[in-house]
């Protein structure tokens, strides 16, 4: 009996032992760090419990980060060795982080997974993920500028369409000028924001960087007419000559007529909506940018996901991004967010097909053109944004201010000369 009680306790004793064992080898689960900017990374978080049921084993470790500490996060990020497997990137930080090898190539994946169509993308918004022929981002939200124009006040001037040229807008621009009533102007440029000038060279046929980016094109024909029109529109009087910071709220100015165009992005739909009488809501419209000498270009904004290539879960990551990436996914994100979804399939949904502000957005997406694809390029826009006021303000003629931001980007692309010099010098060594 004893002998018995013993064997009974050492198979118990065993069995504990293998059932201990066994727990500490049990697959666990493999948990994706995503980094996600600004509300979207709040938002987002409610997309993940669908994934993961699709993918048993895989989790997802959502990380919100503020925009304006998310730059700095990332690098830091970099230089410690910390980096998550994947993020969403605003389109314009992707050639520097591309340029200290950071980011997972991702054109091996792109072939391996025809749900991610590129044809399906908006062309211009694409190309802002392509460096040096190497893809190194999916576009995941767009973002891009129009005119929203109160309607009621271009038809009391006398104006029966928006303009689709530079001529038809300034004739109507004149027209709304000339409304009686004191104290009103026709359009807000805020002399702190890049995008309206930069929308405008970007329909210029000139690049606005020359020689593979090595310098600044800004006293070329093309600039030089967007800077000398943009210039024009405030010593018309059409645009007031102040920063948004100045004035005390934009929409309640653009609700009793102050303005009646304004450049902006898709945010400002539901903020006209929300912010504007209810005896204004058939008032306001949206249209594509004029361009010279017919519908314009624009610029091609918006925040992309990307792979880190310290990643240990690269293959687990890309399903991640070809989930938010599908049309179905997106169309939710844009209901959950108002952001609006990359892939044109994802506008057929009725949310977007029947919302008519947006209709503009998505003509205006398929002429929207990347920014040069390089490093420098928020330096760049600062520049531009600070030497257009500065012409605004009488300080510089167009020609003076074309020159002055030539040597200014030129200097801000010196490193970037020196390192393309050293690579072209240490690929004729290896090549003779």
């Amino acid at each position: 009996m004893a002998r018995a009680r013993l064997g009974f306790a050492w198979r118990s004793t065993l069995a504990a032992g293998l059932s201990l064992l066994c727990i500490g080898c049990a697959p666990r689960d493999t948990v994706l760090t995503f980094w996600c900017m600004g509300r979207e990374g709040e938002v987002v978080s409610e997309l993940m419990p669908e994934f993961e049921r699709a993918h048993p084993g895989l989790r997802v470790r959502v990380q919100q980060l503020p925009w304006t500490a998310a730059h700095a996060r990332l690098l830091t990020a970099f230089v410690g060795e910390a980096t998550p497997d994947l993020a969403d990137l605003g389109n314009t930080w992707i050639p520097e982080l591309a340029a200290l090898r950071a980011l997972e190539p991702l054109d091996p994946y792109l072939a391996s997974t025809p749900s991610v169509d590129r044809q399906d993308y908006f062309a211009g918004i694409w190309q802002t993920n392509v460096v040096e022929r190497t893809l190194f981002g999916v576009p995941w939200y767009v973002d891009t500028r129009v005119i929203f124009y109160r309607r009621d006040l271009l038809a009391a001037a006398g104006i029966d369409a928006p303009p689709r040229n530079w001529r038809q807008w300034q004739r109507a621009l004149a027209a709304v000028k000339a409304l009686p009533g004191p104290d009103h102007y026709a359009i807000l440029l805020p002399l702190n924001e890049f995008e309206p000038l930069t929308a405008l060279a970007l329909q210029q046929p000139e690049p606005l960087l020359r020689e593979d980016g090595r310098f600044g094109n800004f006293e070329s024909q093309g600039f030089a007419r967007a800077l000398a029109f943009y210039i024009d529109l405030f010593r018309q009087g059409w645009a007031p000559p102040v920063t948004n910071n100045e004035m005390s709220n934009v929409w309640d100015e653009f609700g009793r007529g102050y303005f009646s165009f304004y450049i902006s992005g898709p945010w400002n739909i539901g903020e006209f909506r929300r912010r504007l009488p209810a005896e204004l809501q058939h008032a306001w419209a949206t249209a594509p940018l004029p361009g010279p000498d017919g519908p314009g270009a624009s610029i091609a904004g918006g925040s992309s996901l990307v792979l880190f290539r310290a990643s240990r879960h690269k293959a687990q990551a890309w399903q991640l991004i070809e989930y938010l990436s599908s049309p179905q996914v997106q169309s939710r994100f844009f209901e959950l967010t108002g952001d609006m979804p990359a892939r044109r399939s994802a506008w057929r949904t009725p949310a977007l097909a029947g919302d008519e502000p947006a209709r503009a957005f998505l003509e205006q997406l398929e002429r929207a053109k990347p920014a040069p694809p390089v490093p420098e390029w928020e330096q760049i826009e600062e520049q531009l944004q600070l030497v257009a006021a500065l012409a605004v303000r009488g300080q510089f003629s167009a020609d003076q201010a074309a020159r002055e931001l030539d040597r200014r980007v030129d200097r801000i692309l010196d490193k970037r000369r020196w390192m393309l010099a050293r690579a072209g010098s240490a690929h004729m060594q290896v090549d003779p």
